[in-house]
């Protein structure tokens, strides 16, 4: 824990005091930094430093919108390489009630356009592809 801010004494002079007293333990000789230069220096990204650390976490964001479209394609594709049309069937109608919930409520991030595929369409597609 530190140490209190002596009474009288200026933020910035005890806390120059306290790098100051750091820097003579050595406290900065073996940062995995040193020598290196500021990532995203000078970009105009407000939210560099987020990004930084998620970069640095290995987490990730992205927006429920543009997550909800990935899973779409991704839904489409595993229906057209489902077992049968019954599964295919049952991926389309779960990924169609989720787009369907998506635009009557809305979404957050940025605007996307979901229309629900045609089951019957996306079943005849099947069909034609594995003839």
């Amino acid at each position: 824990m530190t140490e209190r801010r002596p009474a009288g004494l200026g933020y910035e002079s005890w806390i120059d005091r306290q790098i100051g007293e750091a820097e003579k333990r050595g406290k900065f000789d073996d940062l995995s930094t040193t020598g290196k230069p500021l990532p995203d220096l000078g970009r105009s990204d407000e939210n560099w430093w987020i990004k930084g650390k998620l970069r640095e976490e290995g987490l990730s964001y992205t927006p429920p919108s543009l997550a909800l479209k990935k899973s779409v394609a991704d839904a489409l594709a595993a229906a057209m390489e489902a077992g049968s049309d019954d599964q295919a069937r049952a991926i389309i109608e779960v990924i169609n009630e989720k787009m369907r919930e998506a635009n009557r409520k809305g979404i957050k991030g940025p605007p996307v356009v979901f229309r629900p595929f045609q089951v019957e369409g996306v079943l005849g597609a099947r069909r034609r592809r594995s003839v």
